[in-house]
């Protein structure tokens, strides 16, 4: 009976609880028999999604896990087989949802989503859990791939809910759904395929999905409460950096160029400028951990409890980029976040290209914070940019 529980109740109360909020967030509900539909296909495919791992792995000797088919092995396993069949499983079972009478607005396809994705994860954690030990670190793996798989559907979700008229994936859905899958191997990697102390990685790619999820959603319950005549024009908004979190339109409209040439000088010079700041973040993180006499050799990816030191770094590390970002925009008092936003990304990427020659593991962990540091650079430079007049 308690070995029953063990599976049973982390991985189906937990889902269904995420389920109803998603569900009584719909101001124009669901009918609760499409809804259920959904979730259950959601889980019957995640079973057949499953079992072909299995006999992927039986077949190629590849698993998820690095201990046993190696960094290499495992990474191609997940981004190359795993995380597109799971995220294609996911369609496939909201897409009978997706081409019925009920998915009539923008809204549905958050709540649809959701459910293919929720009921995906209960087959997945349950399976999990029966295999596993009972151990606390297996509850964790658990408690991290309920989230993430919500978060993930939710960016093709957006693609479809934008979409439901035609009741075609339209142009956006290949990007959205690619996003996910990326996201998903990433993530995958993270929770499955490594030791414990990796879970403390994936805090980085959780919160950007997240928070990714909710402009989303919340882009998509705008669209649905607008009036027909206005539903697919930009309202003017306010871009004060006081005025509340900005809406996908405000995020689209601030990265615009408004009419004018790009400036690569500051795109270059943002960059230098974010390089440097990252340098000096992280001196500053091991001069404090020198000074308060913190360990950075005893960083053991199998124990979670030696995460702390690879934090301060990291801490030191992401401080440079809304430092950077606000420096840029003050600097360069342009009318626009796209220099800022691209200065950033140039400097990500010139990270990322020294850390896959030289450090190819501390890569993966790199890209897991790359979005949160984008993000980082874009808020500094949204504070520090002049204030525009609304239009």
């Amino acid at each position: 009976m308690l070995s029953t529980l063990w599976w049973l109740v982390p991985a189906v109360v937990p889902a269904l609880l995420l389920l109803g909020l998603v569900f009584f967030s719909d101001t124009r509900r669901e009918p609760v028999p499409i809804v259920l539909t959904t979730f259950f296909l959601g889980g019957a495919f995640g079973g057949g999604a499953l079992y072909l791992e299995f006999l992927a792995t039986r077949w190629t000797g590849l698993d998820v896990r690095t201990h046993v088919a190696g960094n290499a092995g495992a990474l191609v396993f997940i981004f190359a087989f795993v995380a597109p069949v799971r995220e294609a499983a996911k369609v496939a079972a909201m897409w009978p949802a997706f081409r019925s009478r009920h998915f009539d607005e923008p809204y549905d396809g958050v709540v649809y989503a959701a459910a293919s994705a929720l009921g995906f994860a209960v087959t997945q954690n349950a399976r999990m859990l029966m295999v596993t030990p009972h151990e606390v670190v297996w509850l964790a793996r658990a408690a991290l791939a309920l989230p993430a798989n919500l978060f993930f559907a939710t960016a093709w979700g957006y693609a479809l809910g934008r979409a439901r008229r035609q009741k075609t994936p339209g142009p956006i859905f290949p990007a959205s759904w690619l996003l996910a899958t990326l996201a998903h191997g990433l993530y995958s990697h993270l929770v499955w395929g490594r030791g414990s102390g990796a879970l403390a990685a994936t805090l980085p790619l959780l919160l950007p999905m997240g928070a990714l999820a909710f402009f989303a959603a919340r882009d998509l319950r705008q669209r649905g409460d607008a009036a027909p005549s206005t539903e697919n024009r930009l309202e003017p908004v306010s871009l004060d950096p006081t005025s509340g979190p900005p809406s996908l339109g405000t995020v689209r409209e601030a990265l615009r160029r408004r009419g004018r040439p790009l400036v690569v000088g500051w795109i270059v010079l943002g960059a230098l400028m974010t390089i440097g700041a990252m340098i000096l973040g992280l001196g500053a993180s091991v001069a404090f951990g020198h000074w308060a006499h913190v360990d950075f050799s005893i960083v053991d990816e199998r124990d979670v409890s030696t995460t702390g030191p690879v934090a301060l770094l990291g801490a030191g590390v992401l401080s440079a980029f809304p430092l950077s970002g606000y420096l840029l925009a003050k600097a360069s008092s342009l009318p626009s976040l796209l220099e800022p936003a691209l200065a950033s990304g140039l400097a990500i990427v010139l990270v990322l290209g020294v850390l896959g020659f030289a450090a190819p593991i501390a890569l993966l962990f790199a890209l897991t914070c790359s979005p949160v540091a984008w993000a980082l650079a874009c808020a500094g430079a949204w504070v520090g940019r002049p204030h525009m007049p609304e239009p």
